[in-house]
């Protein structure tokens, strides 16, 4: 089927250069980017894996810190409490 899009020609320039390099047509080069997309989100985007963070100590915040002050957080931070 034809359609008709409107590329950025600098990024026309560069699918092309590249497409050329792989030894595919331009139009491979759009359906296989437009099935990736639609099959599974952005293209080029990794699935987000799950990583284990070490641990330590109880948990909890530290005594006196209050979360609902932001001036005495970053005091606590910079080392001024």
């Amino acid at each position: 089927m034809r359609t008709t899009i409107r590329l950025n020609p600098a990024l026309l320039k560069q699918v092309k250069q590249k497409a050329l390099a792989q030894q595919k047509t331009f139009t491979n080069v759009v359906e296989e980017a437009l099935a990736s997309w639609v099959q599974g989100g952005p293209i080029g985007a990794k699935k987000a894996r799950r990583i284990k963070l070490p641990k330590s100590g109880k948990g909890g915040l530290l005594p006196g810190v209050d979360l609902d002050s932001n001036s005495s957080l970053m005091d606590r931070m910079d080392g001024l409490l």
